[in-house]
């Protein structure tokens, strides 16, 4: 942070003779090396003996291990020297009149750490909504700074602290907090925590997690179990999305089990993962410790408002104003978990209220901007992202969203009847007739399946960049997600944005167009699992080839147990117990609509979404709608699985759980090489998917065709939904045909295949190789037509499909084709627009073709056909 100082060069004072030489100078260094019942037991005889310094040691020492009433005894309540951090103790009681008689205390009685004692009073201030008085205060500690005056550790402490408030204004002065942090670290007894947790605590502030993380490693290197670095870890993991957050949070409450920080992170860990029993006890063991914590009230009426109790929320809320009617925490917090249950609206009004009571919170206008932006109002949301941002210039999430909102003047506006949708500029021309016409198909079939249309227009934006993708739904690089929906707001990858084979952008939009409806009808209440597995399925009931298919390692996480019953489905989104579980939940969820439409018709799933938009729960659901209570539901839907998945199940009973070799792709033991030794094991085990699977790929490998062709055959009958790409047994079984001039086999494998993958596109252009030489034509368009959903790169893709819609008569998709083509920038551009004013000719299109052949001619003034074709148009025959 290269930023303009306030602060002058200070003065520090000298440490003393006594202070080198202090008897405290043992029990010290046990505090500050963990070693806490030592320091106590050194430190006893000193107090008893009245020593304040050793009274001071002792406090804080219990203080560090949570014993708080304990300190307090310690601490006499009409010694001005002990005021100041008698009255700090009294402040994480909640006991704020008391800490202000004992604040006070201090300064009428003139303490050595008086200065101190005026910050906290300023700070009690400030979080009872007299923030103007406390700003003046926290300014003077510039001037104290600024005196002249050797500063103590204490003080500059205190200094630090002060300018930090300050910082919500300026935040140049944040450099300076960091400034007289370090300052306070040189003055302050050697191996005290204070000031580097500090300092960690305004990188993390600042989101700098790894500078973070050095200065709270710092302190643990030399006290492993040191509270406030923990959660300071705790806190950073968090901010990484590190699972490890929790378990660090909970180690700090190891040494201190009365830590409130802690216990309210680990709460908010629980409300995001949707535990809000154990979110509750973390609350209330917070507020047995400080029933005056604005944090943990705030998460307290989360909760509250969350389970609908709006009798209990409303006394929190009214608990909360009496305390501090301008904090804008209850209302921030409740922005950010409308944003994570997608409700996006709701989103925008919480953090409009969090900014209301606070201007300079700049974390609740950025949470503001973000859901305005995602619900389509740009204008508004870019405006108070340019506030936060100014108000906080280190916010990386500010700042990548402001520079995303910069490139859409890159991006071309296309309108059709019930959309807006923007594509880059460079890629509008290719992608246009693709995107508007299947988001057209999207809406007429969807909206029709379901007898209600979400608001339009829909946005739907493509992305060239899966980091400007993320960062436009999260405000970071680093989403997997292909795409999301906040409802009439469709946001995704473009195909550029990815490799080709790595995802559909056609099964993706429908997906996304899918989660419209969905939001739309629930009013935006219904469950994740329920819009995503929904979601899924409509992509298969579009093409049968789209969405998630179960696999080999799908199939082992069911059978260990690993997946939950379908009443507690939504924690396989948000509680994963493994790597690729919510990959897998998308897939059950899936499953689980299968069954309930076909068990009890749409009209039950229809249900669900309008119980849901009146705020009944899914256990309510499932007994009014299909009669079942959770255990029945639960069994009834694994009893579909077993049966739905019996021969797979049955084929892959050896392999694993989750993560257990072999399991995700289907093989086990064996070398790929070894054939010989793999036969033995493959006719003893005829019904093992691995074994007949895994011998067959050897022998491939060693070109032994013939012989392989049978156990790939017994391995696909095993597992008929299994793909497994150019190596998987359709593909190989493929290969085996076409060796032998099977051409009608050969496709009609790779047709199989590519029903099973809807991202195969080297399976797609193999099988329309193959139908090229068998002379399908249709064949080979449909196969063609395949690839383009997923890589809509290749120009010789574009103009073999236009070659075989000419021959067809097929006009408009020769028209499409052929624009395709001239969108690639060929390198014969005059060539290109003359194929497509002829193609535009025959389509009826007479202007449209005479601009064509006329931008050819403007190329190459010669080129013979264009100037034929000219004549042709202006003669009005065609």
């Amino acid at each position: 942070m290269a930023l303009v100082s306030a602060l002058a060069m200070v003065t520090l004072a000298t440490p003393s003779a006594l202070e080198a030489q202090s008897p405290l100078d043992a029990p010290r260094a046990d505090l500050f090396a963990g070693r806490y019942d030592e320091a106590e037991r050194a430190l006893r005889p000193l107090v008893r003996q009245g020593d304040a310094a050793a009274r001071l040691l002792m406090a804080r020492t219990l203080r560090e291990t949570g014993e708080y009433e304990a300190a307090l005894d310690v601490l006499s309540a009409d010694d001005a020297p002990l005021a100041r951090t008698r009255g700090e103790i009294l402040v994480g009681l909640g006991r704020w009149e008391e800490a202000r008689t004992a604040f006070q205390a201090s300064l009428d009685g003139g303490a050595a750490d008086a200065e101190v004692a005026r910050l906290r009073l300023a700070e009690l201030d400030f979080h009872s909504g007299d923030r103007d008085e406390a700003m003046a205060v926290f300014d003077g500690f510039i001037d104290l700074y600024n005196s002249g005056r050797p500063l103590s550790g204490e003080e500059l402490l205190a200094v630090a602290e002060a300018v930090t408030y300050l910082g919500r204004a300026n935040s140049a002065l944040f450099q300076d907090a960091l400034t007289a942090y370090d300052q306070a670290a040189e003055r302050l007894p050697t191996g005290d925590p204070r000031p580097r947790v500090a300092v960690g605590d305004l990188f993390l502030s600042k989101y700098l997690p790894s500078d973070a993380y050095e200065e709270y490693g710092a302190v643990l290197a030399g006290n492993a179990e040191q509270p406030d670095a923990l959660l300071g870890r705790a806190r950073a993991q968090d901010f990484d999305n590190a699972p490890e957050a929790l378990t660090t949070a909970q180690a700090a409450l190891e040494t201190n089990e009365n830590l409130v920080g802690a216990h309210l992170l680990v709460a908010r860990i629980r409300i995001r993962a949707e535990n809000l029993d154990e979110a509750r006890e973390s609350v209330s063991r917070a507020l047995e410790v400080n029933p005056r914590s604005v944090e943990a009230l705030s998460l307290q009426a989360t909760i509250q408002y969350l389970e609908g109790d709006t009798p209990a929320y409303r006394r929190t809320v009214a608990e909360l104003d009496a305390i501090n009617p301008v904090d804008p925490g209850l209302y921030t917090t409740l922005a950010e978990v409308s944003a994570d249950q997608r409700q996006y609206a709701r989103a925008v009004d919480f953090a409009a209220q969090a900014v209301a009571r606070d201007e300079q919170a700049w974390a609740a206008r950025g949470l503001l901007a973000t859901n305005q932006l995602r619900t389509g109002a740009m204008d508004e949301g870019r405006a108070n992202m340019e506030a936060a941002f100014a108000g906080d210039p280190f916010n990386p999430w500010f700042k990548n969203t402001l520079d995303l909102l910069d490139t859409f003047e890159n991006f071309r506006e296309i309108r059709t009847e019930h959309f807006q949708i923007l594509i880059r500029e460079d890629e509008a021309d290719l992608l246009e007739p693709y995107v508007t016409e299947l988001a057209e198909a999207a809406y007429r079939d969807l909206g029709a399946r379901y007898g209600a249309t979400p608001p339009t227009p829909i946005r739907v934006e493509l992305l060239p960049s899966s980091a400007d993708f993320s960062v436009r739904t999260l405000g970071m690089p680093g989403l997997g997600a292909l795409g999301v929906s906040f409802g009439s707001t469709l946001v995704m990858d473009s195909p550029s944005a990815r490799q080709a084979g790595e995802f559909n952008w056609a099964s993706t939009l429908w997906h996304e167009m899918a989660h419209a409806y969905h939001l739309g009808l629930s009013d935006h209440e219904v469950p994740r699992w329920f819009s995503e597995g929904l979601a899924v399925r409509e992509q298969r009931i579009a093409e049968q080839r789209w969405g998630f298919r179960a696999d080999p390692g799908f199939l082992s996480a069911w059978r260990s147990g690993a997946m939950p019953p379908l009443s507690r489905m939504n924690e396989g989104f948000v509680r994963p117990s493994f790597p690729g579980q919510v990959a897998y939940s998308y897939l059950q969820a899936s499953l689980a609509f299968d069954w309930i439409e076909k068990e009890y018709g749409f009209q039950a799933i229809r249900g669900f979404l309008s119980g849901y938009r009146e705020g009944r729960d899914t256990e309510e659901l499932a007994e009014s709608i299909l009669g079942l209570d959770s255990d029945d539901l639960d069994e009834a839907f694994e009893e579909y699985m077993d049966s739905r998945f019996a021969t797979e199940l049955a084929s892959t009973a050896e392999m694993g759980g989750p993560g257990a070799p072999g399991a995700a792709l289907g093989l086990s033991g064996g070398s790929p090489g070894d054939a010989d030794g793999l036969r033995a094991q493959a006719r003893s085990q005829p019904g093992s998917f691995s074994a007949q699977l895994g011998l067959g790929q050897a022998l491939m490998a060693e070109g032994r065709l013939e012989e392989a062709e049978e156990p790939l055959r017994q391995a696909q009958s095993l597992f008929p939904g299994y793909a497994g790409g150019m190596e998987g047994p359709l593909a190989s079984l493929a290969r085996i045909h076409e060796s032998r001039g099977e051409l009608n086999e050969a496709a009609a494998a790779l047709r199989r295949l590519g029903d099973l993958d809807e991202n195969a596109y080297p399976v797609y252009k193999e099988e329309a190789r193959i139908r090229r030489e068998m002379g399908d034509a249709a064949g080979e368009q449909v196969a063609l037509s395949r690839a383009v959903e997923v890589y809509p790169y290749e120009p010789e893709v574009h103009l073999r499909l236009a070659e075989l819609a000419e021959a067809a008569g097929d006009t408009g998709t020769a028209v499409r084709e052929r624009q395709a083509l001239l969108a690639l920038d060929p390198v014969d551009r005059a060539e290109a627009h003359f194929r497509l004013a002829q193609a535009l000719l025959t389509d009826g299109q007479r202007d449209e073709a005479r601009s064509q052949v006329l931008r050819s001619l403007e190329i190459a003034p010669s080129y013979g056909p264009a100037l034929e074709l000219l004549l042709e148009i202006r003669g009005g025959t065609s």
